[in-house]
């Protein structure tokens, strides 16, 4: 069978990665949601199943990309959302999916320890 300019099937749908803005495959990435946490604030969730409610956002299942997506503060814009939201879920959900372990040199919160988390150079 024919494929297009992606790689893929024509039929399969298309989604972007807020964190690379790379196109795949929806199955080949993590749908992300706005919600709200125990004590009321917006909390980013990840619907690996893709059964929640709201506005999605689609990002690789990495940590790369969700270090670019919150570099870039693409939840924010990919969920219409002012008020700046918890991604600490979708980190996790991350990290316990990962087929490699993380490298000696991450922090908890995916950074390298000596950059800072604005710095877009690498």
């Amino acid at each position: 069978m024919a494929t297009d300019r992606t790689g893929l099937r024509p039929g399969h749908p298309i989604r972007t990665c807020i964190g690379c803005r790379g196109t795949d495959s929806r199955s080949a990435l993590l749908r992300v949601v706005l919600g709200t946490g125990a004590d009321g604030i917006a909390v980013v969730l990840p619907d690996p199943e893709r059964r929640l409610p709201g506005r999605g956002a689609w990002l690789h299942p990495g940590l790369s990309c969700l270090e670019l997506a919150v570099r870039r503060r693409a939840f924010g814009r990919a969920l219409r959302t002012s008020t700046p939201a918890d991604h600490s879920a979708v980190e996790h959900w991350v990290r316990a999916h990962l087929q490699e372990p993380p490298s000696e040199h991450e922090t908890e919160s995916g950074f390298d320890a000596d950059e800072h988390p604005m710095s877009t150079q690498r």
